[in-house]
């Protein structure tokens, strides 16, 4: 299934979107519960609960979308230099603290920060430069999980049976934030720095599904662009680390509950790794397109 978080006639709504993604049924929550978008569809999954009966569908053309997960319940964990040749762009750069001499820029362990519940926004939402805080702003395409039935200690066997699904992350990070204090969370986590969706997908398939390797994350094809400049292009299958390894690491000492989001890491093609590096300026258009999910584009300001 297909779900949108979406704002119709200046009401918050979360509903199925149709096959071919023209249209978008509301499911008929009560607004608190529409305004938490897919959290409330999760829940009354959790909860083996029915979800409410659909209303009549609108054009998607009609509706302005929000971010899948408007509101996370808590800080979105991230993973730092997932890809082999991103890891090598990285930590050659001089701004990776994680490498402290030559042979560490492939992690032998994910390495995991956090981004604020705050950070997120919509596709078609403004991420917005701190003009005297940071100019050093790049873009970090990512395929994001959706857990769906929490639990800790979870091993990489049943970590799939966890995942209710995917979206779409733009990693946004501020460079120089990044290198000047040795670590990645203020940098990542500057409010409109965590662009989500169009919307998520979840992990069942079916003919209207993303294809079962797309939906293990196993190789989906993701793409950036930025004013229409191919930058990153990379398949899945180039993950260090997969999504069972990340979902078992991350769950052993901190219990995953439903509606937590993982970014699981951008490939080769950052801004930061071109001489001189292409850093994001105002006016610029980062679109992002991973295979069965959709496309996430911003505008910067």
């Amino acid at each position: 299934m297909k779900i949108a978080a979406y704002t119709y006639q200046n009401k918050n709504y979360v509903g199925f979107v149709s096959n071919n993604g023209e249209s978008v049924e509301a499911y008929d929550f009560n607004p608190s519960d529409a305004e938490r978008g897919l959290l409330a569809v999760i829940d009354c999954q959790q909860a083996d609960k029915p979800l409410p009966e659909r209303l009549a569908a609108v054009p998607m053309s009609a509706v302005k979308l929000r971010a899948p997960v408007p509101h996370p319940r808590r800080n979105i964990f991230c993973v730092g230099k997932n890809y082999f040749e991103h890891a090598l762009e990285f930590g050659t750069s001089g701004f990776d603290s994680s490498t402290g001499k030559v042979g560490d820029e492939i992690p032998k362990d994910p390495i995991i920060f956090t981004k604020v519940p705050e950070s997120v926004i919509a596709t078609g939402e403004a991420i917005q430069i701190p003009y005297g805080v940071s100019e050093a702003i790049d873009y970090e395409a990512e395929l994001t999980v959706i857990i769906g039935k929490g639990g800790k200690g979870i091993t990489e066997a049943d970590a799939m049976s966890h995942v209710w699904g995917y979206t779409i992350v733009n990693d946004v990070t501020a460079r120089d934030w990044q290198q000047r204090h040795k670590q990645w969370h203020l940098g990542k986590s500057f409010d409109t720095f965590c662009p989500m969706g169009p919307i998520a997908v979840s992990a069942a398939t079916g003919a209207d599904e993303c294809a079962p390797d797309e939906c293990r994350g196993e190789d989906t094809q993701m793409k950036l662009w930025v004013n229409g400049e191919l930058r990153q292009n990379v398949g899945t299958k180039n993950l260090i680390f997969n999504i069972p390894k990340l979902i078992s690491v991350i769950s052993q000492g901190i219990t995953l509950y439903p509606g937590d989001l993982i970014a699981t890491g951008t490939p080769v093609g950052v801004g930061l790794g071109f001489k001189p590096p292409k850093y994001l300026k105002a006016g610029d258009v980062v679109r992002i397109e991973i295979d069965g999910i959709g496309v996430l584009e911003n505008p910067l300001v």
